[in-house]
């Protein structure tokens, strides 16, 4: 398959290197010169900023000049012979140089047209700009995360990477469409549409039970016990789910069976009512306990359990390591390491390919269409 993306920044870029990952070969078409905007985000690869690294392994990248005869005449043909086309810039962009999706599938009936914005098309949202934590905002979820006192958005491109998902899926079942019916598709995402999709549980929460749930900081609104709790050198997490599991923690953790019986606590519902006494109890507890001592006994107990790890630990996470995850890529800066994609087939070892600097293909990809590098066509 080959994958040709007019694409920036992180939510087409992250739908696009997923199907590289898979195999398929996707051309990545960049301003000339600085190329895609997300490669000045940060300099902390040896350079290279974190966010290209992370999206854009085993891409070609050829630089054209859009607003040009020329460059449209590069793309024309290129799409040609593409499976898939994929594009999130400015709503009306695309179409205004010829490559909307009417447009496109007129042309070529077979092909998968794929297209990521904020909002959607239609709409007193069309075009306004959105940003991941602007979409975060509109989407409720920043007045959902946090503390009682104050809001917080995810710290990470959720809105971004919930689009990138749903269009990489998209063009999956797109092209097992086209596979069985022979016809081509159009795939619309928006940011906002995919993080609603997210907000699934606050949504029928709020809908139905008239207000929404509070913010609660690692703990859960809906849920009790569940989040951190302090041992006496540490915090662990944990989580309880049901009320077998709920008996077993009272008579295996916390060693006070009489604790199930307890009226307070008889149910999740009354837990949550009375989280505030709940986890003055439980701490009691633990913080006369070291928390691997904790740890344990949630183990022992069939209790989810965690340890509160930063980013240097994820690093260093023993199952990544066990699991023989980390593999390394080629780069302008040199090799880099980098993790496995979540999803592999059995017989397949995903494509782990170079990192590419701007344009570093455009002879290439010109020779192979056979044009030449201002002119149009050869002779």
């Amino acid at each position: 398959m080959t994958v040709v993306s007019l694409e920036q920044a992180v939510a087409a870029p992250f739908a696009t290197r997923q199907l590289a990952d898979l195999g398929a070969r996707v051309i990545k078409v960049e301003r000339p010169g600085a190329g895609d905007f997300a490669r000045g985000y940060d300099e902390t690869v040896r350079g290279m900023s974190s966010h290209f690294v992370w999206l854009n392994r085993s891409k070609e990248s050829l630089a054209l000049d859009l607003k040009s005869e020329h460059g449209r005449n590069v793309l024309e043909h290129l799409v040609a012979r593409a499976d898939v086309f994929v594009q999130n810039l400015a709503p009306g962009a695309a179409e205004r140089l010829g490559f909307g999706a009417f447009q496109l599938r007129q042309r070529h009936p077979r092909l998968v047209h794929c297209s990521i914005s904020g909002y959607g098309e239609g709409g007193p949202y069309t075009d306004k700009k959105a940003y991941d934590l602007l979409v975060q905002c509109e989407s409720g979820l920043v007045s959902i995360t946090g503390t009682e006192e104050t809001p917080a958005k995810v710290g990470i491109a959720v809105a971004d990477i919930a689009a990138g998902m749903y269009a990489y899926t998209g063009v999956l079942t797109a092209l097992l469409r086209r596979e069985r019916s022979g016809e081509g598709a159009t795939v619309e995402v928006s940011m906002l549409e995919a993080l609603a999709e997210w907000m699934g549980f606050p949504m029928y929460f709020t809908l139905y039970g008239g207000t929404q749930p509070d913010r609660s900081g690692a703990s859960h609104a809906a849920i009790a016990p569940y989040g951190p709790f302090e041992a006496s050198d540490g915090v662990v997490f944990l989580g309880i789910q049901n009320e077998r599991e709920w008996a077993a923690f009272c008579q295996r953790v916390l060693e006070r069976p009489a604790m199930v019986s307890d009226e307070r606590f008889a149910t999740n519902s009354r837990r949550v009512a009375s989280a505030a006494a709940l986890r003055e109890v439980i701490e009691g507890i633990f913080r006369a306990v070291p928390s691997e001592e904790v740890l344990r006994r949630l183990e022992a107990a069939g209790i989810a359990n965690a340890r509160l790890r930063d980013v240097v630990g994820l690093i260093d996470h023993p199952q990544l390591a066990a699991r023989d995850r980390w593999r390394e890529v080629d780069s302008p800066v040199g090799t880099l390491r980098t993790l496995l994609p979540p999803a592999r087939l059995d017989a397949d070892e995903p494509v782990m390919g170079p990192i590419p600097t701007p344009g570093q293909h455009t002879a290439a990809i010109l020779r192979e269409l056979g044009l030449d590098d201002g002119d149009g066509e050869r002779s």
